[in-house]
């Protein structure tokens, strides 16, 4: 068979979603390598077909091009397209549409292809599903960097109390545990005198700090639940250390608020929502 005949073999098995195929054209030590996956092999190039097909159960490619570069080599430039209704990286579906453009160099040989190296920029797909692309260092001298979520009830009560959760975990736990937290945040936004939650992770640490009207409403929380099965994990198997605790604050000075006129602060809740010059404020943000 010749080199671009089974280059086309190799993207047809790909569209008609049969991973034993696509493995089949690879020669026996035969490679695959993207910005995503590494090298990898045999078995595990079926399976890596497997998980996009997962999140992207219509996924395609579109060839815009191929042709032999060279003795056993095959040059191909493609646009892969699908609709995200499966689990991207532990988060809900969107149901966004995607478009990646990518191309592949493909070594061939008479028993096969003997490497797959695929080229895309890893930004496009997160970005099109509608998620943040931050870039940033693990750490620099005393500072470290993570990312961080928040949700809130919309009340704009001023906070009587703050659960504060820490958890350190092995990186293979992370995704459970996000997606307990999700969990936990949904049910939160119905129990009495929520407020608002945030939640950030540096590293192997995990923080939950949530707010609410009154310290004994925290209780509601052990009562059942995601966050009542998360602790049973807990105690079971998940994490290397935690703990939880509950803080009331000394004080919360005023929400300041500046006025859109003549640009000084103030006190909203004291001034009723009306500058001293007159202007009403703008709605307040809520504290947490």
């Amino acid at each position: 068979m010749a080199y671009l005949d089974i280059a086309k073999k190799y993207f047809d098995a790909w569209n008609i979603h049969d991973a034993d195929a696509i493995v089949k054209t690879f020669a026996d030590n035969g490679t695959y390598c993207d910005p995503t996956t590494g090298e990898i092999s045999g078995d595990a190039i079926g399976t890596n077909a497997k998980r996009l097909w997962d999140v992207f159960p219509d996924l395609s490619f579109d060839i815009v091009s191929i042709a032999e570069s060279g003795s056993g080599r095959v040059a191909a430039e493609w646009i892969m397209k699908g609709t995200n209704t499966g689990s991207f990286q532990g988060l809900p579906p969107t149901g966004r549409k995607i478009s990646l453009p990518g191309a592949d160099v493909i070594t061939i040989g008479a028993d096969g292809i003997k490497a797959v190296k695929g080229y895309f920029d890893t930004r496009v797909i997160p970005e099109q599903l509608g998620l943040q692309v931050l870039v940033q260092p693990f750490k620099v001298g005393p500072f470290s960097f993570g990312n961080s979520t928040a949700v809130q009830s919309g009340k704009k009560t001023k906070p009587g109390a703050f659960a504060i959760t820490t958890i350190w975990n092995a990186d293979a736990q992370t995704e459970e545990i996000r997606a307990m937290t999700r969990a936990t945040a949904t049910e939160m936004l119905q129990m009495e005198g929520f407020i608002g939650v945030a939640f950030f992770r540096i590293g192997g640490r995990g923080v939950t700090i949530s707010a609410w009207e009154k310290p004994e409403q925290t209780k509601q929380l052990m009562r059942g639940g995601s966050h009542a099965e998360a602790m049973r994990k807990f105690w079971a198997e998940l994490s290397e250390s935690a703990y939880t605790s509950v803080w009331v604050p000394d004080h919360i000075n005023p929400l300041w608020v500046r006025c859109t006129v003549c640009h000084k602060m103030n006190d909203y809740e004291k001034n009723s929502g009306v500058c001293k010059c007159g202007q009403l404020l703008p709605e307040p943000n809520p504290y947490f």
